[in-house]
């Protein structure tokens, strides 16, 4: 079994980095052997833990930090990158999305602030709780999106969502809504949605 994880004490916090080819069954294993080191650590003070390297399915981040905190009382933290991961534009370009109009926008949208775009719209940024967004075809964040977005608001199903990090109470595509309970779903990082059979889906 190869070693796709690596731990790593810095001044204020611990780094476990895991190898961006590394498969979930590879990463738990690693962890679970590695475990007793990660203990000794923890003598004196409990050090943050910081997970980086590969961008991590929402059950994987789960699975992985029960792991750590069933053996560890520690606060853990899932440092992944913030703007769309190859993987991420690689799945969304899969999905045959119609060629349109794009819109970019540079910074983040504060609450109150409200844009809206024929075609697609790709924020450079956050758009904050309070905020709204609004196109005819895709919306892409590049940060996070706390406040409402709307794609394919003349009833385009097709349309996509994506964003960084989805930490939202609504989306809406076309005129499928979804509520999002957020003591519920977890924290979606990397987040790719779309409608099928009706139904909107978090990816």
């Amino acid at each position: 079994m190869k070693n796709c994880v690596s731990i790593n004490l810095r001044k204020n916090e611990i780094v476990i980095k895991i190898n961006d080819d590394a498969e979930q069954k590879e990463i738990v294993d690693n962890l679970k052997k590695k475990l007793s080191e990660l203990k000794k650590m923890y003598k004196n003070e409990k050090t943050p833990i910081k997970v980086t390297g590969k961008i991590l399915k929402n059950k994987e981040i789960d699975e992985i930090q029960e792991l750590i905190k069933s053996n560890i009382d520690v606060e853990i933290d899932f440092d992944m990158p913030k703007s769309l991961g190859l993987s991420s534009i690689t799945r969304t370009f899969n999905k045959e999305i119609a060629v349109s109009e794009t819109k970019f926008h540079r910074g983040s949208l504060r609450s109150g602030q409200k844009m809206e775009t024929e075609g697609s719209l790709v924020i450079l940024g956050d758009v904050n709780s309070g905020a709204e967004v609004i196109a005819s075809d895709n919306i892409v964040v590049l940060g996070a999106l706390r406040g409402l977005a709307h794609a394919g608001a003349k009833g385009n199903k097709q349309a996509i969502i994506s964003a960084g990090i989805l930490d939202t109470v609504q989306i809406r595509i076309a005129n499928v809504i979804k509520e999002i309970d957020r003591d519920e779903e977890p924290l979606h990082k990397q987040a790719y949605v779309s409608v099928i059979d009706d139904n909107i889906v978090i990816e």
